[in-house]
């Protein structure tokens, strides 16, 4: 399990996820979730991936093979016109992936689980993030709705739900995250720092704002402390029920 953040605002993107991968209590380990397709001054876009991490690594891996190669004529995410078509690409890959693996996941009795979020801005329109379901499906945030969760998402939702909406500032939202990615570490055992954040901010077609954030960092410690305290000091100044 994994837990991984996008959220689309006014000011720009606020993208994170965590690192941990878990096949068993002895089998834990720290594996990149974050993976970053970027031509300076041209395009920006970022995967997150959640799920089965043998699923997200071929289809990422496969992604990363259609840049190098570089066929004529071949659409991949240094070239498509616009982030739509980016999911679309994504979505085929892991469509590519069930086709050709999905029945032996299936006779080892093993879902076929991924999800992957895809986000960023290629020049000449503006910042789109997507939700890319395991059948290779998507859909795309919505004013209403600037943001997707994929993992382990119910810890995490309620803060997001109550403090962002997007026209919210880029700094205020990534204070949400961190308080988001605490709440989630501290309920689920599957999801640890390090946390992989990038602040995308429009129109900048550069990812220059990345953070490897571990348990010991000295803001994410504050923002930690700082939050437990407060929903303490709230919690003791709420009024008791004198119901009996």
């Amino acid at each position: 399990m994994t837990y991984c953040v996008g959220l689309l605002l006014k000011q720009g993107l606020v993208l994170a996820s965590d690192t941990r991968t878990n096949a068993g209590v002895d089998q834990v380990a720290s594996t990149p979730k974050m993976h970053i397709f970027e031509l300076k001054n041209e395009r920006v876009i970022v995967l997150l991936t959640a799920g089965n991490l043998a699923i997200t690594q071929s289809v990422v891996n496969a992604l990363r093979a259609r840049v190098e190669k570089n066929v004529p004529d071949s659409k991949h995410l240094h070239n498509v016109d616009s982030l739509f078509d980016a999911a679309g690409l994504v979505g085929a890959e892991l469509r590519a992936a069930f086709e050709r693996d999905g029945e032996h996941f299936k006779n080892h009795q093993i879902d076929f689980n991924a999800s992957i979020l895809v986000g960023g801005q290629i020049k000449g329109e503006r910042p789109r993030l997507f939700n890319v379901y395991a059948a290779g499906n998507f859909i795309e945030s919505t004013q209403e709705t600037p943001y997707f969760q994929i993992g382990e998402t119910k810890y995490g939702k309620p803060i997001i739900d109550r403090v962002v909406a997007q026209n919210s500032d880029i700094m205020d939202t990534v204070k949400c995250v961190l308080i988001s990615f605490d709440s989630t570490i501290r309920s689920n055992v599957s999801v640890a720092a390090p946390i992989d954040l990038l602040i995308y901010r429009v129109d900048s077609l550069h990812a220059d704002c990345q953070q490897r954030i571990t348990e010991t960092d000295p803001y994410y410690v504050q923002i930690r402390q700082g939050w437990a305290d407060g929903l303490r000091s709230v919690f003791s100044a709420l009024p008791s029920p004198d119901w009996c």
